[in-house]
């Protein structure tokens, strides 16, 4: 529904493009930009700034009918307020079936590609489709932001811009964009170089990895600084606080209080050690002793009770052997008394004959316990001996610590001994040079720069014969189109054309005209397709859309002339060709009528 135009109200147009040339022709504001704007948004998958918003809000559905790589395609755009809200595309055996405007999805002979109401969604896959059907791969190229320097990734919005060709002096050669060089990588993809897309990720690659290498090295080298700044700040203050504690050292010389606590410390360890021993040769001494005691009574009893020689030889149980009742003093004095057994109170009876080898051995026994309580008690009086001493050392040693700590001098110089100990710490903790020398990243940075130059020679090999055969080619379009006064063009792989004029007047693209700069776009996208077809290269769609030409400086009789040249170019090449112009009388006297659109004067094209 158009509205605020004067010509306001609902409308249904369509449009048939003749297959090699046709001419939009409407006054100036009368929708003939608006048609290559929406052919664009359903090619491109997405619409550019140059469709206005007013003109999209007036839209409620778009439908195109187009031949890609030979497959019949059915481009369909639901809209509502200016925004996508369901976008198809389909494909079909031939266009015939795609006009039918009843035509479903499920008929014979169509399929439906894409299919969703997403405007991102639908750009991402159009773009990914007409990739795949034109043979085509995403150009990569390194971007510097900041200083990051990262990968940027240029798709089929990129490649439209060599269909759709610019307009105006700050545009570059082919495409719109000449960030990262880009308009060279379109020309090396259009031209077929070898690897030319495999070389421009292996640039972007070598040119990524380069700066994270560079990167990385300068922050070693600033780590590498940093760490030396901080050893030698470190290594000054050690060596000023050793100055102050030898210093300290002169004037009160002696143990520091550090030596004094570590004696103290030892001393304390080896009273520890010595009670320890004496404690333990205490232990032995009085069991060496109550063995001893027990040796004599047995001594006496088997000397005075016949029972006690009976039972010398028996065992000595403290308790019952069963169910571990102590024996009491009063059992052990009933078996002396009435010869019974102080576990089991049976009766004890035997023969009496070896009395004397009893009290023998008895005594025997005695000997041996007091010779072992004597070496005992000799062992704990000399551990007694060291503990004594060892507690006065001790005793010395901390005497001497507490002495010695309320001195002014001791205490500065303990303070300079922490302080050494200190910066001692400091320049140990302190990490050592990095030798890491990115040796894997070295490795990888070799091999692309190898890669890079091996398909680069072969790149400028395969462009030198192409770029001559271009040069030709630009330049003879060029005078078609009326410039009258070149004389010879030169172009690079980097799309940089310099064009030298009568008299051997060189510049390059960007210092030409206007009008000049249309001609040379142009002319460069024709030769382009004139090569391919001569060298079976097939990777520009052939397809070109230039709005308005002749605004851009081109007098009458030049626009007749570019007018005339393009659509016969356009026939012979096999190209097809969209152009608008304002212009009723150029486009009437130049062209055929069957391949012009007009509209009235004044009237909207559609």
């Amino acid at each position: 529904m158009r509205a605020g135009t004067g010509h306001d109200g609902p409308f249904d147009r369509s449009f048939t493009f003749d297959n090699d040339f046709t001419a939009l022709v409407a006054s100036n504001l009368r929708g003939k930009t608006s048609v290559l704007e929406i052919i664009t948004w359903c090619l491109r998958g997405s619409p550019r700034d140059r469709l206005q918003a007013d003109v999209r809000r007036w839209l409620a559905g778009v439908e195109l009918d187009a031949t890609v790589a030979g497959q019949a395609l059915g481009f369909r755009l639901s809209l509502d307020a200016g925004e996508l809200t369901r976008g198809i595309v389909l494909a079909a055996t031939d266009l015939g079936i795609l006009a039918d405007s009843d035509v479903a999805a499920s008929r014979d002979g169509v399929s439906t590609l894409i299919d969703t109401g997403d405007t991102d969604d639908f750009a991402a896959q159009v773009a990914t489709l007409m990739l795949d059907r034109l043979d085509l791969q995403p150009v990569v190229n390194a971007v510097t932001r900041g200083a990051q320097v990262g990968t940027q990734t240029h798709g089929w919005p990129a490649y439209f811009s060599a269909i759709n060709l610019p307009a105006g002096p700050d545009k570059p050669l082919v495409g719109e964009q000449s960030m990262g060089g880009l308009a060279g990588r379109l020309l090396q993809v259009f031209l077929d170089l070898p690897a030319a897309a495999v070389l421009t990720r292996v640039k972007a690659a070598r040119d990524v990895l380069q700066a994270e290498v560079t990167e990385e090295r300068e922050r070693v080298r600033q780590a590498a600084e940093q760490r030396a700044t901080d050893r030698t700040r470190v290594q000054e203050a050690l060596t000023a606080a050793e100055g102050e504690l030898a210093r300290l050292q002169q004037q009160a010389p002696g143990p520091s209080l550090t030596d004094l606590a570590d004696a103290a410390n030892r001393r304390a360890h080896e009273v520890a050690d010595a009670q320890d021993e004496w404690d333990e040769l205490n232990r032995v001494y009085r069991e060496v002793r109550r063995q001893r005691q027990a040796d004599e009574k047995a001594l006496n009893n088997v000397k005075e009770s016949e029972i006690a020689r009976l039972l010398f030889h028996g065992l000595d149980p403290s308790a019952c052997p069963r169910c571990e009742t102590p024996i009491t003093t009063q059992r052990r004095q009933e078996e002396l008394n009435v010869h019974r057994c102080a576990v089991c109170t049976a009766e004890v009876v035997g023969e009496s004959g070896n009395d004397e080898e009893v009290v023998s051995e008895a005594q025997a026994r005695l000997d041996a316990s007091r010779a072992a309580e004597s070496k005992a008690r000799e062992e704990l009086e000399a551990a007694e001996s060291a503990l004594s001493r060892l507690t006065a050392q001790l005793d010395t040693a901390q005497e001497r610590l507490r002495t010695d700590s309320t001195a002014d001098t001791v205490r500065e110089r303990m303070s300079a001994e922490l302080e050494v100990a200190r910066w001692k710490g400091a320049l140990e903790m302190l990490p050592q040079d990095d030798s890491a020398d990115g040796g894997q990243e070295n490795t990888v940075l070799a091999v692309l720069a190898a890669a890079d130059k091996v398909l680069d020679q072969d790149s400028k090999s395969a462009a030198a014969d192409l770029l001559a055969e271009l040069n030709t080619e630009i330049a003879d379009l060029s005078h078609r189109f009326g410039m009258a006064a070149l004389e010879r063009v030169e172009i690079d792989r980097a799309a940089r054309l310099k064009v030298i004029k009568g008299g051997g007047a060189q510049s390059f693209f960007g210092k030409q005209s206007p009008g000049e700069q249309v001609r040379l776009r142009i002319a460069v996208v024709i030769a382009l397709l004139r090569i391919g077809a001569r060298r079976g290269i097939s990777t520009h769609p052939s397809l070109i859309l230039l709005d308005s030409p002749k605004a851009e400086e081109v007098q009458d009789l030049d626009a007749a002339a570019l007018f005339t040249e393009l659509a016969e170019l356009a026939a012979g090449d096999h190209v097809q060709v969209l152009i608008t112009t304002a212009d009723f009388d150029v486009s009437q006297s130049a062209l055929p009528e069957g391949c012009l659109v007009m509209a009235e004067e004044g009237a909207p094209l559609w």
